[in-house]
């Protein structure tokens, strides 16, 4: 199976999950068209678009729109409501609030195909998961934190909404992982996915707790806020930051010694993946949901001892296509 840019460093037999636009026994002649819905406008979409892309190109039937949300549960409302009006029947959302959107995804789940991809709703009627397992990346994430602080100390995380499925996940396996330890979570500062309210969070920690010693970036965007905000106190090497994702930010974070490690998804799979099986199931075939309705994408923590090999196989990967 032609998979585009994968991180194939990530030892996994994906294969295993293969998905074909002919793997219907009897597919659906009428034109299809799917949707891919992101819970906000970070950088971090721009892989998974891409991803989309390389699977709308492999099924010669199906269109895919690709829609931006502005990280309100409202937005995704309209946009939902705006693609079943122009007769979408499979759609791939990312809940910004998975507990009071329940009953939106099963209205939808009613009139055609709905998955959810990089933050679930398992309460839902949504018929799979697609992305990353945010309990494990979280653990990764708190054993970076046990490196970078081998004699402990606090530490303060940071995300766009704490009530979001894949940020409570994360934080969960950094409990996890840190239990025992001498590390201790001050708290969790929200930001409503506004990257200028990031900045400043991060700012005020840095002035309010004189004793932090790291600072946890849940989502892609605040890696890089916190970084902008230690170079404004001249804190950067004073405080560790551990985060995820490959923000640009990010990486020369990790390259100026600046970022520890951050710990990495494949969104081009939550976009790739998601359609094809979308694809699949509305031409009559359901073997691609797993029995536990969870497909999960490896991760990869990545720090500056291994940064130059993920780096060299992702540049290899990024010239392939």
């Amino acid at each position: 199976m032609k998979t585009g840019f994968k991180y194939k460093l990530f030892a996994v037999a994906i294969s295993v999950l293969s998905i074909s636009a002919c793997s219907s026994s009897k597919p659906d002649a009428s034109p299809v068209k799917l949707a891919f819905v992101t819970n906000n406008e970070a950088d971090f979409w721009t892989m998974a678009r891409k991803g989309t892309e390389a699977a709308a190109r492999e099924l010669p039937n199906a269109t895919v729109e690709f829609r931006l949300a502005d990280g309100t549960a409202a937005e995704q409302r309209r946009i939902v409501d705006d693609l079943l009006t122009k007769g979408v029947r499979g759609i791939a959302i990312s809940p910004v609030d998975p507990a009071n959107q329940t009953q939106m995804i099963n209205d939808i789940a009613k009139k055609g195909v709905i998955i959810t991809q990089d933050s679930d709703a398992p309460g839902s009627d949504r018929m799979a998961y697609i992305g990353t397992d945010n309990v494990a990346a979280g653990r990764q994430a708190g054993s970076l934190l046990k490196q970078a602080l081998p004699r402990g100390g606090k530490i303060m995380l940071f995300v766009g909404k704490n009530d979001v499925q894949n940020a409570r996940e994360r934080s969960e396996g950094i409990q996890q992982e840190i239990a025992g330890s001498k590390i201790e979570i001050l708290d969790v500062k929200t930001d409503d996915t506004d990257q200028v309210r990031a900045k400043a969070n991060a700012a005020d920690t840095i002035v309010k707790h004189p004793d932090v010693a790291a600072m946890v970036g849940l989502w892609s965007y605040n890696g890089p806020a916190i970084v902008s905000a230690l170079k404004d106190a001249g804190k950067t090497g004073k405080i560790q930051v551990v985060c995820f994702d490959d923000d640009p930010a990010t990486i020369s974070g990790i390259m100026d010694g600046i970022v520890y490690g951050t710990v990495v998804q494949q969104p081009y799979e939550f976009g790739y993946q998601a359609v094809l099986l979308m694809n699949q199931i509305i031409g009559g075939d359901r073997h691609g949901i797993p029995p536990t309705k969870q497909r999960f994408i490896p991760t990869l923590a990545v720090t500056k001892q291994n940064f130059s090999d993920y780096s060299n196989q992702i540049n290899k990967l990024k010239s392939e296509n």
